[in-house]
């Protein structure tokens, strides 16, 4: 073997390796009914949303899990739809500084384990 430095990384392949910058973040709008059962629901998704964007470095990921438990069970039950449930919380993954891939992995694992348990929101 030669124990020479490596040649240097080619200007072209560079750029590929550099993440693009994500667009612009857009507001999640969820429609909800406006009874009662629609307030709740809109204050566990604040609730959650709240517990993933103020995490502290090193939890994102985990207050993400749990957020999507919840939701995933208000999903299963019917109170809100999935892809709402997972389009919350991924805006406030990246906004709380997880990547997209990351947190899409997390919401999904949670989303299911959450499926399993449905909550049902009284009327």
């Amino acid at each position: 073997m030669l124990d020479t430095d490596p040649a240097p990384l080619a200007g072209w392949l560079a750029g590929l390796l550099t993440p693009a910058p994500l667009p612009p973040q857009r507001p999640v709008v969820v429609d909800l009914p406006t009874d009662r059962s629609g307030a709740y629901v809109r204050a566990a998704i604040r609730r959650e949303v709240d517990r993933v964007t103020t995490a502290p470095a090193g939890e994102r990921n985990r207050c993400l899990y749990i957020a999507a438990v919840a939701l995933g069970q208000l999903a299963a039950g019917g109170s809100l739809t999935e892809n709402d449930a997972q389009s919350v919380l991924e805006q406030a993954g990246v906004t709380a500084g997880l990547s997209c891939a990351e947190a899409y992995r997390t919401i999904r694992s949670g989303l299911a384990a959450g499926s399993k348990r449905p909550r049902q929101v009284a009327a």
